[in-house]
């Protein structure tokens, strides 16, 4: 709002000062006009630099100034072969405009392409633009992205929205008890992320009017800012392939992080040593994952079948804890196992 009143009043600055002073010794009215065109031309020239990354930005400066020291050696080769007079101006002028032009679209265009590394802080904010993670309202209140952040797994900046935080908003105030259950608890995961101390949450108020939906609200700002979309929401992830804009979806990392084995399979195991509970003994498999098995402490040294029971996740690691099925000797099976000493030996049953 404040820029819309700014922008106002430099256009009737623009047009009042044309209207007083009338250049070109053109009629008032006509010349307050093109003051206020002239404004106009000005404001849409600033909202597309506006547009521009740093880097564009930089580039278009370096391609005007080559190409207005490349039009002043045209220039300089022109006053000598073409005869002073009004035609020559004409040439001076046309070669200005035209190598002006070509070096800032060329150098805009070429932009990107800049390695700035060496302009130190400057340009930090430009190179981390990859870093920024913009958070659906799904992800914020699934609540699993306040955890991510816990330890330390989230790095770059989190973007919220204003059109996302309203749409939380509207579904803490909903008057279906379970949506605004929902809702608060996805304030309540805000509040708890801006409380981390090691983690950047920002909340910004860009916005597109003409597009009503807010996922594709969200798509069209992870294209503008180049960040990634955070959600658990099945079809934007879809759509936001489609327009090729990155997705970072938490069922899918938590699919990822599933446990290898589930309660109730079977798997083989070396019981290699003894467990620190009565009657447990103690095998490895080959990711170094933990296995515990009740009732396996005479079976060290022997290959065996065993039944899951469950699984669990520690800061540390993963560990599996099994049972031998008594009711089936044949889990017991003969498999040469290489002893501390580095014999081999065939074990038993027996």
């Amino acid at each position: 709002m404040d820029l819309i009143l700014i922008r106002s009043v430099f256009v009737l600055s623009l047009g009042l000062s044309a209207y007083f002073f009338r250049p070109f010794h053109l009629n008032p009215w006509v010349a307050a006009i093109a003051g206020a065109a002239t404004a106009g031309l000005m404001i849409v020239f600033e909202l597309r630099v506006r547009a521009l990354s740093l880097k564009r930005l930089f580039g278009a400066v370096i391609g005007s100034i080559l190409g207005i020291f490349g039009a002043f050696l045209f220039s300089a080769v022109l006053r000598g072969s073409v005869p002073s007079g009004s035609v020559q101006d004409l040439l001076q002028i046309f070669v200005l405009l035209f190598m002006s032009y070509v070096g800032l679209v060329v150098g805009a265009s070429k932009g990107d392409l800049l390695n700035l590394g060496a302009l130190g802080s400057l340009f930090d904010n430009e190179a981390g633009t990859g870093g920024l993670k913009l958070l659906d309202t799904s992800a914020i209140i699934d609540g699993r992205i306040a955890d991510m952040a816990d330890t330390g797994f989230l790095d770059g900046t989190l973007v919220i929205p204003e059109f996302v935080l309203h749409e939380l908003q509207m579904v803490a105030d909903s008057s279906d008890s379970s949506k605004r259950q929902r809702g608060r608890r996805g304030l309540d995961i805000l509040q708890r992320m801006q409380a981390n101390a090691q983690l950047t949450v920002q909340i910004i108020e860009e916005d597109f009017p003409q597009i009503r939906e807010v996922d594709l609200k969200l798509i069209e700002l992870a294209k503008k800012m180049r960040a990634k979309i955070v959600t658990t929401d099945f079809n934007l992830n879809k759509v936001a392939h489609l327009h090729k804009v990155p997705v970072l979806n938490i069922n899918d990392l938590a699919n990822a992080l599933r446990p290898v084995v589930l309660p109730g399979e079977r798997m083989n195991i070396v019981i290699l040593k003894e467990g620190k509970e009565y009657n447990q003994g103690v095998g490895y498999l080959d990711d170094g994952t933990m296995v515990v098995v009740d009732n396996a402490r005479r079976l060290i040294g022997r290959a065996i079948e065993i039944t899951v029971t469950s699984v669990l996740q520690t800061a540390s690691g993963k560990m599996i804890f099994g049972r031998v099925d008594e009711a089936k000797p044949e889990s017991v099976r003969s498999e040469p196992v290489r002893t501390l000493s580095g014999e081999v030996r065939e074990m038993t049953g027996g």
